[in-house]
């Protein structure tokens, strides 16, 4: 099967502002797309035009080959999707609630919501104005997650979870996406975004400014290396691929260019090894490296 969402060259200005310049990247199915950038890089905006909340200016959106904004109704039956500050009706129940959103979207599974609903530690019978943040977030997560879509999208979606509930809508996510369906996950936790991503697209003042795995966006940066060895250690200063280089004793600390890496592994064989620790950059650090300055 093709790509389930495609966006190209995607073009959005309020007034004299551009939030968006050429956003282009694609989703497909039995994949989860990170979506990260700070707050006010376009993340939500994107996501609107692909729902059809809002139009585009320029470019193209596509989700199962359907135009975003003129077959959105369609679009819409095969879609499951959670904001990052769930609005609900505050005289109904959260199950009552849930069941709307489920008749809504024309059935969903009852053995999965309730499920859901022991997995998220949710009171259904409580009002929703009487809901915490989390709780309205658990509302919306399990309402999503008890329908069988073809592509999830998650705008922020673990925003008020405590880490015990944030690692249940990561073993749901890692469920979806062994059944083939495809997901974006819009996410300011970038350990979340780590641990569940197989591709990442990182959004800059309404600009992509790297899209791959993280394999490849690793492949890109340097690894930080912890090297004790028996001669002097010293001579790995010189090397190329070597930078920020510094000594402790016969201990040394710098990071390698990935690409020279088995030059330098070679060179401190010689000088023989006797403590070697090769840690790739974390997602973190990939993401600060466009956001420093």
């Amino acid at each position: 099967m093709s790509e389930i969402a495609i966006l190209k060259g995607l073009q959005k200005n309020f007034g004299k502002f551009q939030a968006l310049s050429d956003v282009t990247f694609t989703v497909n199915p039995g994949e989860v797309v990170g979506f990260i950038g700070p707050n006010g890089a376009g993340k939500s905006t994107t996501i609107r035009i692909l729902l059809g909340i809002i139009k585009r200016d320029a470019g193209e959106a596509r989700i199962f080959g359907k135009d975003v904004w003129q077959d959105s109704l369609e679009i819409h039956k095969r879609i499951s999707y959670v904001p990052g500050d769930v609005s609900l009706w505050g005289n109904l129940t959260g199950g009552e609630i849930i069941d709307l959103f489920l008749k809504l979207h024309g059935g969903g599974d009852k053995q999965k919501r309730d499920e859901l609903i022991k997995r998220f530690e949710l009171d259904p019978k409580k009002k929703a104005k009487g809901y915490s943040k989390g709780n309205r977030q658990k509302v919306g997560l399990i309402a999503a997650l008890s329908v069988d879509s073809d592509f999830y999208i998650f705008d922020e979606p673990t925003s008020g979870l405590d880490p015990l509930m944030e690692s249940v809508f990561q073993d749901e996510v890692e469920k979806i996406k062994q059944k083939g369906k495809a997901i974006l996950l819009s996410s300011h936790i970038l350990s979340e975004v780590e641990r569940l991503a197989d591709k990442v697209v990182i959004i800059r003042q309404g600009k992509i400014v790297e899209t791959g795995t993280l394999d490849e966006l690793r492949h890109l940066t340097r690894s930080t290396v912890t090297l004790a060895t028996r001669d002097d250690v010293s001579q790995m200063a010189s090397l190329n691929g070597v930078h920020d280089f510094s000594q402790k004793d016969n201990q040394a600390t710098f990071s390698a260019d990935n690409r020279y890496i088995n030059d330098i592994l070679k060179q401190a064989t010689t000088l023989g090894v006797l403590k070697l620790e090769a840690v790739p950059p974390t997602l973190e650090e990939l993401f600060m490296r466009h956001y420093e300055g």
